[in-house]
């Protein structure tokens, strides 16, 4: 037998389809139950699902009437407000094409997004960096205005037609631009048993900031979807309080990063009986905090792995927990595969890059402006996740590692291509490579080695990165060396800085 995974096509996407209008479809069937609750040390701001399906049709309105139609491009320089996923929602119902972006990006960073989108309108929030630019650029004056406008009917539509773009880091070091079809948000149903376990009678913390895709599907679309209660924690709150306002809210799911996890079992957490189980993703979850979970709440943590061109597609879940050592199973409904590099599943039990079949109804529709870069992540059929693992008989897949040089950053894919580009040309290095490395168990950052005549200041080194490049890509070390690893062929061996560190 070979590794693969796939037991029956997915129900088809209906058409004419609209993202947001799937997603707030079970919302306007209960429009006094409430959507949304932003928590906050003296209490909660709460969005009825009226409240907000009026202010997502007003926000549709509203780019409308700015003289954007269906297929612009907007790009999205939003910080962590509930206005993030409402103006995302609201461009999807208008037909318009919403670009998130993280708020951490620098200016040179937006402005080749810019440069290769070419934006009709740019949305963006007080002190977010953003180049100048002839772009229409709107504030919260107008979008937050935006709320109280007359409702604007959905744009109804072939849901292979664009919906959204979002960024990730590329293995060329060039951050891809990937575009996904209104289907996306049809195939995350598969999600809903697969991973989740999630129902309409929940309410669903998710630790992440609005801003980010994780929190931004998991947190808030999929709970909306459902009709449950998304939960999100207010900007600033700290890991030492998500125990008290899980257990005050009634929290039911809780989400986040394994770092977040990793956080809070530094604290005494408080007990927590509404809560069924926890869920993470974004990077590998350590067994040491599975572990340290259960022990201190009795309670499981259920993994799942995906990318941004497929959102999430192997995970466990309550009705099907994962093996030792495993990750999970792909999800009911995927066609999922471990093959070799011509795209050929290998046996079970053996070695293989994580593939996804190209008729996964949420597989992106491709790297926006990049055809042959599309066509590269492709071995016949096989879309190539760039990941290892190793496949079971019970389709339970074990996580084997990066089969390229990608780095994980907090739960951030990010290529050392794109950091060592960026810090090109820092003055007095001569050479330098950037790559992941395990400070203590479960935990990596980002650590950068370069060569000098000397040994450089390493608070300058820090700023200089921060002008240059997003928080979240910055190296947390910078460490001083006479050569870099290479092999004969003079290619840089980022295995040897590893084992260097």
């Amino acid at each position: 037998m070979v590794s693969l995974f796939f037991e029956g096509a997915f129900a088809p996407c209906p058409a004419p389809f609209n993202l947001a209008a799937h997603v707030l479809a079970a919302g306007a069937a209960t429009p006094d139950k409430i959507a949304l609750a932003i928590l906050k040390p003296t209490g909660a701001e709460r969005w009825s699902y009226a409240r907000l399906i009026a202010a997502v049709r007003g926000t549709a309105t509203g780019l409308r009437q700015a003289g954007l139609k269906p297929g612009d491009i907007v790009l999205m320089r939003l910080g962590n407000t509930v206005d993030f996923p409402i103006a995302y929602l609201g461009a999807i119902a208008a037909g318009i094409v919403p670009v998130p972006t993280s708020s951490q990006l620098t200016v040179p960073e937006v402005t080749k997004i810019v440069q290769h989108l070419t934006p009709k309108a740019i949305l963006r929030g007080d002190g977010v960096p953003c180049p100048e630019t002839d772009v229409p650029t709107f504030g919260p004056q107008d979008y937050e205005a935006w709320h109280g406008l007359p409702p604007a009917d959905y744009d109804l539509g072939d849901p292979e037609r664009l919906a959204y773009i979002v960024y990730t880091s590329g293995t060329s070091g060039t951050p891809r631009a990937v575009g996904h079809a209104h289907r996306a948000i049809w195939a995350r149903q598969m999600m809903m048993e697969g991973w989740y376990g999630l129902q309409s009678t929940d309410r669903l913390l998710h630790a992440g900031a609005f801003n980010w895709t994780f929190t931004l599907g998991t947190g808030l679309m999929d709970p909306w979807t459902m009709g449950a209660t998304a939960l999100i924690p207010a900007a600033g709150t700290d890991a030492a309080q998500l125990g008290l306002l899980l257990k005050r809210n009634d929290a039911t799911i809780f989400a986040a990063a394994p770092g977040v996890y990793r956080q809070m079992l530094k604290f005494p957490l408080a007990s927590m009986p509404k809560l069924r189980h926890g869920l993470a993703a974004g990077e590998k979850l350590p067994d040491s905090v599975r572990e340290a979970w259960r022990d201190a709440t009795g309670g499981e943590i259920y993994e799942a792995y995906g990318m941004s061109e497929c959102s999430t597609f192997i995970s466990s879940a309550p009705a099907r927990p994962n093996a030792p050592g495993a990750l999970g199973a792909p999800q009911r409904g995927r066609h999922v595969a471990l093959v070799d590099e011509s795209g050929t599943p290998v046996p079970l039990g053996e070695e293989g890059v994580i593939a996804v079949h190209r008729d996964d109804p949420g597989l992106m529709l491709g790297y926006i402006g990049a055809p042959e870069a599309t066509a590269e992540k492709f071995a016949g059929d096989w879309f190539l996740s760039g990941d290892k693992g190793v496949m079971d008989e019970a389709g339970q897949i074990r996580y084997l590692g990066r089969s390229d040089d990608m780095m994980n950053a907090g739960g951030y894919r990010v290529s050392p291509l794109e950091v060592e580009a960026a810090l090109a040309g820092l003055p007095g290095i001569t050479e330098i490579a950037v790559t992941d490395v395990e400070v203590k168990p479960g935990v990596r950052v980002i650590a950068a080695f370069y060569t000098a005549e000397t040994a450089l200041e390493e608070e300058a080194l820090k700023a200089a990165a921060e002008a240059r490049i997003a928080r979240y890509k910055q190296p947390r070390a910078w460490i001083h060396v006479d050569t870099l690893p290479r092999n004969p062929n003079g290619k840089l061996q980022r295995q040897r800085l590893k084992e260097q560190f």
